[in-house]
């Protein structure tokens, strides 16, 4: 379990949640407590979210407060910053996290620079959500993650969960926050019936409200010989090359980073210093990304504690369609244990 609010209660043991089911958890407490929390997005009222994330919403407060838009994500991308300015706080879904290049200037111009650019007269406390990743066949304008195409602009939190249990705890957190926070959440790691989960993400989580604040990463798994960084789906196929590099007497540690803004280099500089190796590994692509930043931080911070550096992310091609050519690109969990082995 996670370092944030854990009341120990049998309400934690007894209940677990999909990812999904934690984040509306979450979204639906924020709408009960705050009348300006609002959701809109393409297909988010009355289907709940193509990935789930809005399921019974729209039943519970209504089309006022659960907003299906037109296919024009520069308008309610727009639309949504305004709404924040005014003193609102919305959250707006990209369905895709790829569809974003159609509103990069209301993203990148506006809600990441408003702030700034009015000296601090006005907030942008506007939660981006957006649905990432591959792993299930829809080619390239579907499947990327974009992590680091959000993080590297000055001006948004960006927030990628791994557990149900770090998801609500993160949302609620950033819909609190005066703040643009970018959340993105895998696909892969939603539950949702017609793709099938990897066992990990479906966690404990309270009944109650409780933050998990950003730039806090979590050792997942500790260990001595190899730390693994990573984050979103790849936390669990870094669990699984762990447990079965365990069994060739290789100890890896299991770093989530869940922000990359910010960023916390100091729990990844503290467990390079343990064990001198570090792997890191990314469904973003492998050129100007987290991999090279991670790598380039622990350097920075202690150079002389990096023995050897492995890095595993999708090579700079796009996202194919074909299922034999996506497994190839994407890191899979024999590619995990591979890097490992190489820095070991």
């Amino acid at each position: 379990m996670s370092d944030a609010a854990e009341p120990g209660s049998r309400e934690v043991i007894d209940r677990e949640l999909t990812m999904s089911r934690a984040m509306v958890e979450a979204i639906a407490h924020e709408m009960e407590t705050d009348d300006e929390v609002f959701y809109m997005g393409e297909d988010v009222a009355d289907y709940g979210g193509i990935f789930d994330s809005t399921q019974g919403l729209l039943e519970e407060f209504g089309r006022d407060r659960v907003m299906d838009v037109p296919i024009s994500e520069t308008a309610y991308l727009g639309a949504a910053v305004g709404a924040a300015q005014a003193g609102m706080r919305p959250i707006a879904e990209l369905m895709f996290v790829d569809f974003f290049g159609v509103a990069m200037d209301q993203i990148y111009n506006q809600l990441a620079k408003n702030t700034y650019m009015s000296g601090g007269s006005v907030n942008v406390p506007l939660v981006l959500t957006a649905a990432v990743g591959g792993t299930y066949n829809d080619a390239a304008q579907h499947s990327q993650t974009l992590y680091g195409t959000f993080a590297h602009l000055p001006g948004m939190k960006v927030v990628v969960p791994s557990t149900a249990y770090d998801a609500k705890g993160l949302l609620h957190n950033a819909i609190r926050d005066d703040d643009p926070v970018v959340y993105l959440f895998h696909k892969r790691l939603m539950g949702i019936g017609w793709m099938p989960a990897p066992d990990g993400p479906k966690t404990p989580v309270p009944e109650t409200d409780y933050t998990i604040p950003f730039g806090k990463a979590d050792v997942k798994r500790e260990g001595a010989d190899v730390t693994v960084v990573t984050l979103g789906l790849h936390v669990h196929r870094a669990l699984e090359a762990a447990e079965s590099l365990a069994a060739d007497g290789i100890d890896a540690e299991v770093i989530d980073l869940r922000t990359l803004v910010p960023l916390d280099v100091d729990t990844v500089v503290e467990s390079v210093r343990k064990t001198g190796k570090l792997v890191v590994v990314d469904e973003d692509y492998r050129s100007f990304g987290l991999t090279g930043e991670i790598v380039a931080s622990v350097a920075d911070a202690d150079l002389d504690a990096l023995d050897a550096v492995e890095r595993v992310a999708v090579p700079d091609v796009p996202i194919p369609y074909a299922r034999p050519l996506e497994d190839e690109v994407i890191p899979g969990v024999e590619d995990v244990e591979r890097a490992v082995r190489e820095v070991r």
